[in-house]
């Protein structure tokens, strides 16, 4: 077992422990669908930053709290919170708070996962769900349209096509259906879902913490740029990993026939 390194009050709103290697990220509002409010978003980036700066966080496991929901996105209670017009522009993006970790950060996704919560998931590396999942992008069913990704991301992540009838209808999609498109990588069985995101992130986090960061900036290179600049860049990074002390210690593991002890050097 894996002890228990940092956490904080297990009341908040926003929960974040760290065992060994893999930071849990908990969205702990049940009763509000584990809606955003403002100083949600406000915490989110101060943890992000903890995330980022700790050597030690290899990966991020982010859910909601309870079985009913992941996120539902933006409190639409609170909205107004946010001030004028020019305030909602410059506001704390909760979901590019998630964008901005730059570990590897695995989306565990029960019940509705819609509006800032489906581009929460998709600021995410990977996404397992259990079958309760719902995914929908229903701003326009309230008057706009998502103002953090969703129009952006989803048709990178599924087909251009599928994304603009999610995008048009506001209609949610099913995890199965989910998982056909591309939207989620597996699902599972709900009493196997917990135990096989661990078990994903333990083996993340057995790897080359640099060599895995950049392959995670490698893969948004992919979605971004030309093929041509994709190798070039590729080439570079996998150049330099071959300076760290990480990279020798791999080899000398191979030739040694044990498992490397990588300390992200």
């Amino acid at each position: 077992m894996i002890s228990e390194q940092k956490t904080t009050d297990p009341d908040a709103e926003l929960r974040f422990r760290v065992d060994g290697h893999v930071a849990i990220l908990e969205l702990n509002r049940p009763a509000k669908l584990n809606t955003m409010t403002p100083a949600m978003g406000k915490a989110l980036l101060s943890i992000v930053d903890e995330i980022n700066d700790d050597d030690e966080v290899r990966v991020v496991i982010f859910s909601g709290v309870g079985p009913k929901a992941f996120s539902a996105g933006s409190d639409v209670k609170v909205l107004d919170d946010y001030g004028t017009n020019w305030q909602l522009r410059n506001r704390i993006d909760y979901a590019r708070g998630i964008w901005a970790i730059r570990k590897p950060v695995i989306a565990k996704i029960r019940g509705y996962c819609i509006g800032g919560g489906l581009e929460m998931a998709l600021m995410s590396d990977i996404r397992y769900a259990a079958p309760s999942a719902r995914f929908g992008a229903g701003e326009v069913k309230l008057g706009w349209h998502g103002g953090a990704g969703n129009t952006q991301l989803l048709p990178r992540v599924i087909s251009p096509g599928r994304a603009a009838e999610m995008l048009f209808t506001g209609d949610m999609v099913p995890a199965d259906e989910a998982a056909t498109i591309g939207l989620v990588d597996r699902v599972l069985p709900d009493e196997d879902l917990d135990a096989a995101v661990q078990d994903l992130a333990e083996r993340i986090s057995r790897s080359a913490p640099l060599a895995v960061q950049l392959s995670k900036h490698l893969v948004r290179v992919a979605m971004s740029s030309s093929l041509e600049v994709g190798m070039a860049y590729e080439n570079d990074t996998f150049t330099y990993l071959f300076t760290t002390s990480d990279a020798a210690e791999g080899r000398r593991a191979f030739a040694e026939k044990r498992a490397p002890q990588f300390e992200g050097k």
